[in-house]
Parts: structure tokens; sequence; C-alpha cells
């Protein structure tokens, strides 16, 4: 089977076409199509079949890449679906949204003089021909158990757990504030990486499968963490982290200078055909503004590309570190150079123009200075080079914080780290209270979706141990 492998040297890494720059700006759809049957075969035949896989070592939830890789080269799709879901609850999501340059593709051993397999783009074709052909199936547990998890937080994480958890026969339940299931897939990912319908099915899929939704369900009001306890035999908290970092700068209280989240759940909302007031009266809206876009990471290139597809007259980008030193995908910053978006390299914010509501920011100019403990070279300020930005919405895109769950969840004993992040064992999960589990970006810190649906499985098979050694100690 291994024949029709190693093509790397004959053939050039494709991704699935991309549309033009000038027909993307003007819709939410996402940007690339779907790969050919054949065009998938050829890349994947690009693989090298090493005998280290360091794209399987550097994945968050070692994928079985070469493997399927090798299987989709020969056009065995389903047994190819099949291996790739049985480490991975969400592959079609992965497949769309993961930073495949930083994690397995930046891995692959053939990267050097070669360029990397397309990785990414063969997931996503391999999961989206699954659920045409029918073969993507609800769970169907062997046997039933009497024993049920609460899962607090119905985002990437929740869902992980909630998959397996299932599978194994537990009657699982699904607390989440919001109306729809999928978190910040929903909420916080714009249509244009992750379509809507694509998380929908996959929600439908665990519904399906006996899994249990009780939306708009707020803990801490509806219920106490403590009565969550005494209802089911486990309990998993996977809340992310929701609270937006902020900065004190003059102006900073005008109106048009708002939080990341709120811009893209305003957006996102109007596109799933919410009535949304704060876009509606613009303050969420970017039509006809001069945008400025304040952060690095994926979410201030989820917020200048949302700005450019509702009709910004301008959109910066404003970044105290080099391109190099971006802490974003590269590849969503190149999308969108494409779009119009300007990316002001080496400055920072230091106040906002306005009365009342915003008109300018007024930056300054950085060096790289020497390297912290970490090894990363810190941005000093140029005395004397401040300048102005023109801006009718400043959008804050500077990263995420928990929020105080011992709190909210009416529960001081939970015990948080330092930085307000669940202490939860790495291994295990299990928090300090007995049968309460923790995951995701709520014990990480605001990481990546890979990483909670790694730790919502991890989550899922420690939960099945407590739960058996629980059962056979009420039996003895």
């Amino acid at each position: 089977m291994t024949e029709k492998m190693l093509k790397f040297i004959s053939l050039e890494k494709q991704m699935p076409t991309k549309r033009e720059a000038e027909s993307r700006r003007e819709d939410f759809n996402e940007i690339y199509e779907e790969f050919k049957p054949e065009s998938a075969a050829e890349q994947a035949s690009r693989c090298s079949q090493c005998g280290i896989p360091f794209c399987q070592v550097h994945c968050p939830v070692q994928n079985n890449i070469p493997d399927w890789l090798n299987l989709t080269a020969n056009g065995r799709l389903e047994e190819a679906y099949e291996l790739s879901q049985s480490t991975n609850s969400l592959p079609e999501i992965c497949g769309r949204i993961c930073p495949q340059d930083r994690l397995c593709e930046g891995s692959c051993v053939i990267e050097k003089g070669f360029s990397s397999v397309t990785i990414g783009a063969v997931e996503k074709y391999i999961t989206d021909t699954a659920w045409e052909n029918g073969w993507v199936k609800p769970a169907s547990p062997t046997s039933e158990k009497e024993q049920s998890v609460g899962i607090i937080g119905g985002g990437p994480g929740g869902m992980a757990a909630a998959d397996l958890l299932r599978r194994k026969g537990y009657q699982v339940h699904v607390y989440d504030r919001y109306d729809r299931v999928g978190g910040l897939l929903v909420y916080g990912i714009p249509g244009f990486k992750l379509e809507k319908d694509v998380v929908e099915r996959r929600a439908k899929l665990l519904e399906d499968g006996g899994v249990t939704f009780h939306m708009n369900f707020e803990v801490g009001k509806d219920a106490t963490l403590e009565e969550l306890r005494a209802k089911h035999d486990a309990i998993v908290i996977a809340t992310g982290v929701y609270k937006a970092r902020d900065i004190a700068l003059p102006g900073s209280g005008q109106e048009g200078v708002v939080a990341a989240l709120d811009y893209l759940t305003a957006s996102n909302r109007k596109g799933l055909g919410d009535q949304v007031p704060a876009f509606e009266d613009g303050t969420l809206n970017a039509d006809g503004k001069d945008v400025v876009v304040i952060g690095g990471g994926d979410t201030a290139m989820d917020c200048v590309r949302t700005a450019v597809r509702q009709g910004a007259k301008s959109v910066k980008c404003l970044y105290r570190r080099d391109r190099k030193n971006m802490p974003g995908s590269l590849r969503e910053t190149q999308n969108a150079e494409e779009e119009g978006v300007e990316f002001v390299w080496l400055s920072a914010p230091k106040a906002f123009h306005g009365n009342g509501n915003v008109t300018a920011v007024k930056a300054i100019q950085m060096h790289l200075g020497v390297a912290d403990a970490t090894g990363r070279q810190v941005p000093v300020e140029l005395e004397g080079s401040e300048y102005d930005i023109p801006a009718d919405l400043v959008i804050k895109a500077l990263g995420f914080d928990p929020e105080d769950i011992p709190t909210m969840f009416g529960a001081p004993e939970l015990e948080v780290s330092r930085w307000g992040t669940i202490d939860a064992d790495p291994i295990t999960k299990m928090t300090n209270l007995d049968g309460v589990f923790a995951i995701g970006d709520i014990v990480r810190g605001a990481s990546l979706v890979v990483w909670a649906i790694r730790d919502g499985r991890d989550a899922a098979v420690s939960i099945d141990e407590y739960l058996q050694q629980a059962a056979t100690a009420k039996a003895s």
C-alpha cells in the first residue's frame, strides 16, 4: 500500500482552491473550496511515512496522521475517517481552524525544501466526505449505565467529553449559558473560518446519540455547583475563559472602544439571524468606519477580517512586535493582507483621542529589546515617536482571562491558581473537589480548540475509571 506514498519529490504542495480576495470580502462563507477527490489523494500521497511521525507527536490529540494519509492516497476514505475520528471528537472542525502551520504541518519532516504535507485540508476533506456519505453515526453504547455526568460548558472541550462519555453508556447532561451548543466555535469564530452548520450538525449528532443539552442555563443562578454535584455522579467544568483583558489608557472608556469578543459575538449572532441591537445601531458594526484592531493573535485576525466583510473604510492591525514574533497563524495573517488589512508592526497604543466618541488612536513606535526569561524579546518604546491613527472603531483583542468561577458557581471551596484558572490534576483532570473535573481554557488559560478537545477526551477516560471504582465500591 505504501507504493503510492513519498510523492513529495514529484508533486508540489497544494491547498484547496482559495476564493479570490475580492469575492470573499463580500460574505462570511469559508474561503477554501473543497478538495477534489483526486487532489486530496495526490496531496496525501506526498507523505514520507517517516519512522518518527513528528506531525503526530506535535498534534495535541495525537492523530495517527501518516496512516490516514496513506489510506486517503489509496482511496480507502471510510477507513481513513474511522482512524481520524478515533482520536478526535471534532475532526472536521480541527481541519478548519487548527493552526496547522504551528502544529502538525509545521513539524512535517519534508517541510524543508519540499513544503509540508497539506494535513489540515486533507483532514477536512476526509470528514466532510464521511458526513456526505452517512459514515458519521451517533453514539450507540452497547450497554446503558445508570450513572450520570454533568458537563458545564458546551464548547469543544465539553462536546469532546460528552462524546466519549456517552459512547461509554453514561447519562450525559450538558449545561450552557448560551442558546446554542458550541461556545466560542459558534460565537467567537467567524463563519469564513468555520461555517456554523458544521458545528450545528455535530451538536445534533451528540443529541441524537443521547446527550441532553440544557441551554440558557447559568450555573450559580439556575443551580449552584453543589446542587449539580448532588444531581450527578461526576461533574466536568469546561467553561472556557471569557473575561477580556483590558488596557488602562487615557480615553479607553469612550464610545467606539470595544472588546473583541463583544464585537465577534454581535457579528456571529447577526449572521445566525438574531436581533442584535448593538449591531443595528452601529456600536458593534464596522460599516463605513476606520477600524483599528489592537493585538496580534488569532482573535485579532478574526476581528480585522470581520471588519473588512462588514464594509469598513479602512482596517489596521496594531501590534507591538514584528511579523516574525506574531502569535497568530501566519496563514491567517496572509489571508488578512490579501483582503486589504494593513498591519502596523512594532507599534502600541498610548491613548485614545475623542470627545466621548473615539476619533483616533495615539500610538508609539517600538523596538524589540533584550529577551526575557522566556527567550522572547521585550518590546521597548521609542521615545518621541508618537503618532495618531484615525479610528471610529477600536477593537481590543488582547486575550482572555478566567472569570471568578468559585464565586459565580457558589463554590468558594473550589481551588484556583494565582491566575484564577481552576487547579486540576494534569493527568486525571480532577479538582480538589471529589468527582469534580475541569478541562480546557479554564485550567490552561486561553489556548487552542484542539487542546480543549484533548482535555475533554482525557477527562472522559478518568471519569470512566472514577465511576467504575465508585460502582465497584458500592456493590461491595
